[in-house]
């Protein structure tokens, strides 16, 4: 058998302080009468610092190299197969055995089933998340340092995916393939098979049931670790990068995001979950879970959408298949919608921003030109909408505040991925009132129906409610002018024409950027372009209010 990794030989592996060297013939004699076996004791090396007292009922296969070795540190109990393991490490108990693995110093791992790593595993890295299409049509490959808005460029725009961006990217997949890895003070205890699964330093696996094709990254320091798997967890093809996954979570085709939390038996498969989200008890199928999405209830699912500040109410149900075509249709709800108890959504359909969704939705819904508003189903399923009413709600500000002093990613000196856009008055949801305005003016000339209602793509606004809107729209647009020209000087315009907004998953830019990304296939040259423009925001902002 080839060894999966080889032997090191200098200190430079990083593995060992100490050169390292085959074992001499009263040494191999120590070993065995401590119940350790070897098929070839020739392949086994330590070094002058492994105090060969503390192995004991150990087998070695292969290519086996183990750095320096001192009490209370010990390996005991299991098998090592064309494994390295590093200085100061504890390994205990584990019967199934470690193969191919490489173990950085001061791991411990005690108490599992086994730890296999089989040749060039990708451990979860480049796997296709099918995500709001669940046919597979919008597929995101998921890899460590992947951004809510990559993900997002990526399902929302499946043919340049596809025919630009994938075939340009598999060197730089590669290069993030973290390779066969336990890494320096990570923790793996009390848990089942673990196959294929790199994990990250300090990264800490506690009681997981099962883990497969997976990857457990680390970016913050050890003394706070954000990356843990716990209890009872069932994972397949996933990453946890600075993410938690715990109390019987179980995840197929998933990245879980910095600060992002899945536990208390939640399920899913096929979705992505972004910075700082938080889901239990529930289900999730190919959802797009932008940052703050919060699921907290029994009987919850949220399926073939995408969101963000959202929070969905116990028993929030969306369907996706209506039984002709299959599972094709997905829908968006836009930052900040909120879903009351028993709330259904038949998809496809578009929420506005900042939106409160009420009873059975059935006809499709798209209400992106009205933010801020209520919207209840009636009896027939039907949407009655009323526009703007959002606005006087003390909500709003309470949750534009308390997002950022919810940042689980703060305060540990990791690399932010998700850039974010906090505010609740921006360009996004100005332009949207603006436009907002002109159809309500265009509504309240119609006659309305017989049951007084007047309708507009697919849904019912009363006369009253469209006059209030225009009142609680025109107020927030002066609310929004108040809050970024606070000395009531407008900034001098280019002549040019507006810019239009796009909310990428949680960060606001212009459809100019968007069209600008969508000219180039480099991942690193697509986020270096939108940290720029999440850095220039604030001028561009004012250009757009000129």
């Amino acid at each position: 058998m080839e060894p999966t990794n080889p032997t090191p030989t200098n200190p430079s592996e990083g593995l060992t302080e100490c050169p390292t060297r085959m074992l001499t013939a009263d040494e191999r004699a120590l070993l065995e009468s401590q119940g350790c076996v070897s098929r070839d004791w020739n392949l086994v090396r330590i070094t002058d610092m492994t105090d060969l007292r503390l192995i004991r009922d150990t087998r070695f296969a292969g290519h086996v190299g183990i750095g320096r070795l001192e009490s209370p540190c010990r390996i005991e109990g299991c098998s090592l197969t064309d494994t390295l393991v590093g200085d100061d490490c504890t390994v205990e108990h584990v019967p199934g055995g470690i193969e191919g693995a490489t173990i950085k110093p001061s791991a411990t791992i005690r108490n599992v089933a086994s730890i296999r790593f089989e040749p060039e595993a990708a451990c979860g890295v480049g796997a296709e998340v099918c995500v709001l299409d669940e046919t597979g049509s919008r597929p995101v490959r998921i890899y460590p340092g992947l951004s809510a808005q990559a993900a997002a460029l990526m399902a929302r725009c499946p043919r340049w995916a596809a025919e630009s961006l994938y075939p340009a990217i598999s060197d730089f997949l590669e290069s993030k393939v973290p390779g066969p890895v336990i890494g320096e003070g990570a923790e793996i205890m009390d848990c089942g098979e673990i196959l294929n699964v790199s994990v990250g330093a300090g990264a800490s696996i506690r009681g997981a049931r099962r883990l497969a094709n997976g990857t457990v990254i680390n970016n913050s320091g050890s003394t706070r670790p954000l990356a843990f798997v716990g209890n009872g967890v069932d994972a397949e093809n996933f990453i946890v990068e600075d993410g938690r996954l715990d109390s019987g979570a179980i995840v197929r085709n998933c990245y879980i995001g910095q600060g992002a939390t899945l536990e208390k038996g939640f399920s899913a498969h096929d979705s992505l979950f972004f910075a700082n989200c938080s889901l239990e008890n529930g289900e999730a199928c190919a959802l797009f879970a932008g940052p703050y999405t919060v699921s907290m209830h029994k009987s919850t699912l949220l399926i073939g959408c995408q969101t963000s500040f959202m929070n969905a109410g116990s028993a929030t149900n969306q369907s996706n298949h209506m039984y002709k075509l299959g599972a094709v249709h997905w829908g968006v709800l836009e930052r900040g919608v909120k879903t009351s108890s028993n709330s259904y959504l038949m998809l496809g359909a578009n929420i506005g921003a900042f939106s409160l969704l009420m009873g059975s939705h059935k006809t499709h819904p798209d209400s992106t030109q009205f933010p801020f508003s209520y919207l209840f189903g009636d009896e027939r399923g039907a949407t009655v909408v009323v526009p703007a009413v959002m606005l006087r709600s003390c909500g709003l500000m309470r949750d534009e505040k308390k997002w950022p002093t919810r940042d689980r990613r703060l305060k540990r000196r990791l690399p932010l991925h998700d850039r974010i856009s906090f505010e609740v008055l921006s360009p996004l949801t100005v332009d949207r009132m603006l436009e907002a305005l002109a159809t309500i003016d265009e509504l309240l000339g119609r006659p309305a129906d017989d049951d007084r209602f007047v309708r507009y793509r697919g849904m019912k606004f009363s006369r009253a409610s469209l006059e209030r809107a225009l009142m609680l729209y025109r107020i927030a647009i002066y609310k929004y002018l108040d809050q970024r020209l606070p000395d009531g000087i407008f900034p001098e315009s280019d002549g040019g024409e507006p810019q239009k907004w796009v909310d990428l998953a949680g960060q606001i830019i212009t459809r100019q950027l968007l069209e600008r990304i969508m000219q180039t296939d480099s991942l690193p040259e697509i986020e270096e372009m939108l940290t720029e423009s999440f850095e220039r925001r604030e001028e561009e902002e004012l250009l757009w209010i000129a």
